[in-house]
C-alpha cells in the first residue's frame, strides 16, 4: 500500500523516512571526512562536491516528504500511549522534517555566500546556482557555523527519536518500531 492509513504508514512515506535517515547520517560523517583530509586539497574538493551533491538530494526528498505529510493521513497514536508522548512524538517528528531541510538550505548558503565562488556541481549532472546573498568571509563563516550546529543537533534529535522507537520494540513491545517497517497493526 502506497499511502497511510490510520493504522499504518505507507510505502512512500517509509521510504522516504529510511532514504532521508540513511543519507543525513551520511552526510555528517561525511562532513567529518571533507575536514579530515585538509591536507589533500583534490580529494577534499571532491568530498564537498559529493557533500554537496547528497545535501541537494536531502533537500529535494525533505520538500518531497513535507508535501506527502501534508497530503497523507497519519497513523493513530498506539492504544496506551500517553497524550504527553504522543505529542512528543508529533513535536520531535516535525523538528526533525524542518532540520532535513533547514540543513541543507544552511549548507547551500555557505556555497551561495563564499568568496571563493565554487560552483556547486551536483552528482557532475548539473550545476545548482547560489542563492542571491552577499559573499563574505564573515557571512561564509556564519552559514559554516549555522551549517554545522543545526547538523549535530538534528543528528542528536534523530539519535534520541530512534532511542525512543527501540524502547519501544525492546521495552514496550508495542508496533511503533514495527510500523516504520511496514508492519500493520491491529487496533
Amino acid at each position: 500500500m502506497l499511502r497511510n492509513t490510520r493504522t499504518s504508514y505507507g510505502t512512500v512515506a517509509i521510504v522516504l523516512h529510511w532514504t532521508i535517515a540513511l543519507l543525513f547520517f551520511a552526510q555528517i560523517a561525511l562532513g567529518f571526512l571533507t575536514q579530515a583530509v585538509a591536507d589533500r586539497p583534490r580529494l577534499q574538493f571532491d568530498l564537498y562536491q559529493w557533500h554537496k551533491s547528497f545535501g541537494f538530494l536531502i533537500l529535494a526528498l525533505a520538500l518531497v516528504r513535507l508535501a506527502w505529510s501534508l497530503s497523507s493521513i497519519r497513523p493513530l497514536p498506539l492504544p496506551g500511549v500517553p497524550r504527553w508522548e504522543t505529542t512528543a512524538a508529533r513535536t520531535v517528528h516535525r523538528l526533525i522534517l524542518a532540520l532535513t531541510i533547514a540543513v541543507p538550505m544552511a549548507g547551500w548558503m555557505i556555497a551561495s555566500t563564499s568568496p571563493l565562488m565554487i560552483p556547486s556541481f551536483v552528482f557532475d549532472l548539473v550545476v545548482v546556482p547560489d542563492l542571491p546573498f552577499t559573499r563574505s568571509d564573515a557571512i561564509e563563516a556564519f552559514w559554516s557555523r549555522t551549517h554545522a550546529l543545526l547538523a549535530y543537533g538534528s543528528g542528536l534529535l534523530a539519535l534520541a527519536h530512534a532511542g525512543a522507537a527501540i524502547h519501544h520494540h525492546l521495552l514496550r513491545k508495542d508496533t511503533t518500531l514495527a510500523r516504520m517497517f511496514g508492519a500493520h497493526t491491529v487496533r
